[in-house]
């Protein structure tokens, strides 16, 4: 279950309405605007409680997403690149959010590094559709994932923040 603060930021993600996906060429206009708008939400309420975590940006016609992403972890900022591709059958099927510089470093990864989101992630987006969007992805997938798997990797020694990288290789 999610806890109290989850459930109130993601209430302020404004839910979708259009049921298209991108071979809809008359309606698929409409849902990404609607994604738009809610990934600005999205990122306007995380700005206002100081919670500022990922920047996103999609190709022309909103099939292809990158990004930056980063986890603030014993106040050392670590940044990671991530991208998605929208799936032929979405909404469907919700996008699998790939950090590449993180393949093969956690269990909870398939090839690629594309983030595993099949245990917990998924049924809720299946309950969900059309209504849930790339917000509710980043809110509810990514998000959770970050906040359990890099503090882990750190203690590991599996990431590295930049500043000790640096030190290292001066040494």
């Amino acid at each position: 279950m999610a806890d109290e603060a989850t459930r109130r930021v993601v209430s302020q993600i404004p839910l979708l309405k259009t049921h298209a996906g991108p071979r809809d060429r008359a309606l698929w206009p409409q849902r990404l605007k609607e994604e738009y708008q809610a990934l600005i939400r999205f990122v306007e309420q995380n700005k206002a409680a100081d919670n500022d975590w990922f920047r996103l940006e999609s190709n022309a016609d909103g099939t292809r997403w990158a990004g930056t992403c980063w986890f603030i972890h014993e106040l050392l900022r670590y940044e990671f690149r991530l991208e998605f591709d929208i799936p032929v059958t979405y909404p469907d099927t919700a996008p699998e959010v790939a950090v590449p510089e993180l393949d093969g470093k956690t269990a909870k990864m398939y090839r690629g590094g594309k983030i595993c989101l099949t245990e917990h992630f998924a049924p809720l987006w299946a309950r969900n559709v059309p209504r849930f969007g790339l917000a509710h992805l980043m809110a509810l997938g990514l998000g959770p994932w970050l906040a359990v798997e890099i503090p882990d990797l750190i203690s590991k020694g599996l990431v590295v923040h930049k500043e000790q990288q640096r030190e290292v290789a001066a040494e």
